[in-house]
């Protein structure tokens, strides 16, 4: 199972950042000052506006995300992070000169009656400033993420923030993946056990760690024993069996990285390509709200929630009033549910049943005994709750899943656990929602595919948002369910 990230690691890079380019912007601009020749101390509103650190910083916090300096790459070398703040901050400030520029500020013009020195282009204040900032930004920052990178090494290395991780492939590949990752401790991984490559097999150990199965029985072992990571380390001889292991590995929601036999210039060009100690990695599926994003994601959640809790709270109370005066039964059921990882949790909504004996409130059975869709007629529902269906109001206690943490705004409509049992097994890439923390709103249920619609299209959709999820993406999902997402035809 994948378990669930906490961002702290991600806020902390980014107030890190924040005030290691501060700093910078600072420095440059007490440089800019001092050659002015100006008196000490400058006035208090030049201090404040002077430095631009109201500008700098989120431009350059946003570069940054776009260069991918905030995803968690426990694997990436210190060289390979210092490459990437470089660009990133000569990015920056290429686009805060061309956004000062357009804008005609008075911060890129030279006073009036003084003559092109020998800086030439950068012969004025504010252009000296940002030549500067150019040096700084990238020093600072890039002195602080070594400073950083090397606190959170020591504290893996003593067994700190581990992931757990298994390895498929016994042979000397598997062999070699797990010897450099426990020579790499710092990274925090950890090998729990390993799965042969072969079909069946009698060993038990390898590298002191335990071989839980082979091949055959990968899905048991994995179910019995979840980590966070697979590690596929096959053979060049099996290299064939690599598309269908990966098809098996859908299943479950667990980032998956190959450990090719082959040298890093000949791997595929559309795959993301790492080394742990010159070993080749590729990632060939990770969660896409790792990082930055996810951080930035759950901040949309909590402010989005707070607003819509108070914008709704007096529709709420006055629902609840009318549930309550419905017919018996509670207010507000509960219901288990499927999140980010495969994790479970009680997911809230207005009653809309009448309780009847083992009425679940939510569904109908099936003969085999699967809870599945509740009819657009169904009789148990009440006059208030298919008004409140057909308006999706019945889904507003939902914004406290969201406050909670259990859910997200935007995402993937989260299933009931043996509705997945049996959806895992017929459908091809279904345990890839789950890469997502389910949403109460999300890119299926925009374009219509609520309800009693087709299963294979809202798979479609909720994988194409997956893929290309962004921040933008989950604001322009939400403009959408304003207008579009709250009644719907398909909605009952």
């Amino acid at each position: 199972m994948l378990k669930q990230r906490h961002q702290i690691f991600v806020a902390l890079f980014a107030a890190a950042d924040a005030t290691a380019i501060a700093g910078a912007s600072y420095l440059a601009w007490v440089i800019r000052v001092s050659r002015r020749g100006d008196a000490w101390p400058v006035e208090w509103e030049e201090f404040i506006k002077g430095p631009m650190v109201h500008v700098i910083v989120p431009v350059a916090l946003y570069v940054f995300s776009v260069f991918r300096l905030y995803r968690p790459r426990r694997d990436r070398s210190l060289w390979n992070e210092q490459g990437g703040v470089i660009k990133a901050s000569l990015v920056t400030i290429g686009v805060v000169v061309i956004a000062l520029t357009l804008t005609g500020s008075s911060f890129m013009t030279r006073p009036s009656g003084t003559a092109l020195g020998p800086w030439g282009w950068a012969d004025t204040p504010g252009k000296v400033q940002l030549t500067w900032l150019a040096i700084l930004m990238p020093v600072w920052v890039g002195l602080q993420r070594v400073g950083v990178r090397l606190t959170l090494r020591f504290l893996r290395a003593r067994g700190w923030n581990l992931r757990y991780v298994a390895i498929i492939g016994t042979g000397r590949l598997g062999q070699i993946a797990c010897q450099t990752i426990a020579r790499n401790s710092w990274t925090g991984l950890n090998v729990s056990y390993f799965v042969s490559h072969h079909e069946r097999t009698a060993r038990r150990t390898c590298l002191n760690r335990p071989v839980l199965g082979g091949l055959g029985e990968l899905e048991k072992v994995l179910e019995k024993r979840p980590v966070d990571a697979v590690y596929v380390a096959l053979p060049s001889q099996q290299a064939g069996e690599l598309t269908g292991l990966l098809q098996r590995l859908e299943r479950f929601a667990v980032d998956v990285r190959i450990v090719p036999d082959v040298s890093p210039r000949y791997l595929p060009q559309n795959m993301l390509v790492s080394e742990l100690e010159g070993m080749p990695i590729l990632s060939y599926r990770e969660c896409p709200t790792y990082g930055l994003g996810g951080f930035s994601k759950r901040l949309l959640d909590m402010v989005g929630a707070l607003v819509a809790s108070v914008a709704f709270a007096p529709a709420m109370l006055v629902i609840a009033l009318l549930v309550r005066l419905s017919g018996p039964g509670p207010i507000v059921y509960r219901q288990r549910r499927v999140s980010l990882g495969g994790s479970t949790f009680e997911i809230y909504k207005f009653r809309t049943m009448r309780v009847e004996g083992t009425d679940t409130l939510s569904g109908t059975l099936t003969p085999n005994g699967i809870e599945g869709w509740t009819d657009r007629d169904d009789p148990r529902i009440t006059r208030v709750g298919r008004f409140l269906r057909r308006t999706s109001l019945d889904e507003l206690p939902q914004l406290w899943n969201v406050l909670k943490g259990d859910m997200s705004l935007v995402g993937p409509r989260p299933e009931r656990p043996e509705l997945i049992q049996r959806f895992r097994e017929d459908w091809r890439g279904y345990m890839l929602r789950q890469h997502a923390k389910a949403g109460m709103t999300g890119w299926a249920q925009v374009n219509g595919l609520r309800g009693q619609t087709s299963l294979r299209k809202r798979l479609q959709y909720d994988l194409f948002y997956i893929r290309h999820w962004s921040l933008w993406f989950d604001l322009r999902i939400l403009a959408m369910t304003i207008y579009r997402g709250f009644v719907h035809r398909n909605a009952h």
